[in-house]
C-alpha cells in the first residue's frame, strides 16, 4: 500500500506577467525537493514552490526563521529566485515567507491584490532597481582656521581660570566644527540625491544604516534606492563618476541592478508624487 503524502503548503516567490518562466524549474528554491514552478492567476504568473507543511507550519516557521543561519538561507533562496524571474520576465518580488495552504488559496489571494500587482507590473516592466548610499568619513574634525592651540592638554585645562576658559574654548570650536562639517555632507548628499533623481522615474529614500552595519570610521548619510529605465546604466555611473570627482569629503556606492524590491507595492516616491 502506497503510503499517503505528506501534506505541503504553496511558497510564493514573486509575481510575474508574461515571459518564459520554464528555466526557474531548474532552481533549488527552497531546497525541499520539488520544483520551482509557476502558477497562473488569473492575467498574472505565481512563481511557487511546495514545500512540506511539517517544516513551515506557523510554529515550524517561526523556529525557521528565529535561527539566524536559517534564515539567512531562506532569504538567500527567497532573493536567487526572484532575481532568475526577474532575469525573465517583469517581477513583483513577494515578502519572505508568503505562504498559502494550496495552490487555489494563493490564486485567490492574488486575485484580491490583482489591481495593484498589475500597477505595479506595468511600472517596473522596462526599469530596474538601483541602489545608491552614501557616507562621510569620521575622524578628528579639521582644524578651524585662525584658531590656534591653547596652554593645556587635549583632554583637560590646565590650571587656573584662562586655562579652563581656553579649554571649553577648544570643545566648543571643536563642537561647531563636527557640527559644519556634519552639515556640509549631508548637502553634498543632497546633491548626489538630486543628480541620480534627475534620471530616475522614482525615487525612495531607506533608512540609513547605524555603527553597527558601517563600522565606527563612517556615518551613512544617504541610503536611497532609484528605479530606472533599462538602458541608462551608462549615463547613472558617468553622473556618480563625476560626483566622486567634487564631492571629496564623502563615499559614495552604487549597487545594482536589482529587482525593484522597493517600488514593487505601489507606494510613492520621495518626492511625494505616484511612482
Amino acid at each position: 500500500m502506497t503510503p499517503p503524502e505528506a501534506p505541503t503548503l504553496t511558497y510564493a516567490f514573486a509575481v510575474c506577467r508574461g515571459g518564459a518562466l520554464t528555466a526557474l524549474a531548474a532552481l533549488p528554491g527552497l531546497g525541499t525537493g520539488a520544483p520551482v514552478r509557476t502558477l497562473a492567476a488569473g492575467p498574472l504568473t505565481a512563481v511557487v514552490q511546495d514545500v512540506p507543511a511539517a517544516g513551515f507550519g506557523e510554529e515550524a516557521l517561526r523556529r525557521r526563521l528565529s535561527d539566524r543561519d536559517e534564515l539567512e538561507r531562506c532569504a538567500r533562496a527567497h532573493h536567487t529566485v526572484i532575481t532568475a524571474a526577474s532575469a525573465l520576465a517583469p517581477t513583483v518580488p513577494l515578502p519572505l515567507a508568503t505562504l498559502y495552504l494550496d495552490d487555489d488559496r494563493a490564486r485567490e489571494a492574488l486575485g484580491e491584490r490583482e489591481t495593484s500587482l498589475l500597477t505595479a507590473l506595468d511600472r517596473i516592466t522596462g526599469r530596474a532597481e538601483w541602489g545608491v548610499k552614501v557616507y562621510a568619513p569620521t575622524g578628528p574634525p579639521p582644524p578651524t582656521p585662525g584658531v590656534a592651540p591653547a596652554n593645556g592638554s587635549a583632554n583637560g585645562p590646565a590650571n587656573g581660570p584662562a586655562s579652563g576658559r581656553a579649554y571649553l574654548d577648544r570643545v566648543r570650536t571643536r563642537q561647531q566644527s563636527r557640527e559644519q562639517h556634519h552639515t556640509l555632507t549631508l548637502r553634498a548628499a543632497e546633491r548626489v540625491h538630486s543628480a541620480v533623481r534627475g534620471l530616475a522615474v522614482a525615487a525612495r529614500r531607506l533608512r540609513p544604516h547605524g555603527v553597527e552595519v558601517t563600522g565606527k570610521h563612517r556615518t551613512h548619510v544617504l541610503n536611497a534606492a532609484y528605479l530606472l529605465d533599462l538602458g541608462r546604466e551608462r549615463e547613472l555611473r558617468a553622473a556618480l563618476a563625476s560626483l566622486r570627482r567634487d564631492e571629496t569629503d564623502i563615499q559614495i556606492e552604487l549597487s545594482g541592478p536589482w529587482a525593484p524590491y522597493s517600488f514593487a507595492d505601489g507606494g510613492v516616491t520621495d518626492e511625494g508624487t505616484p511612482s
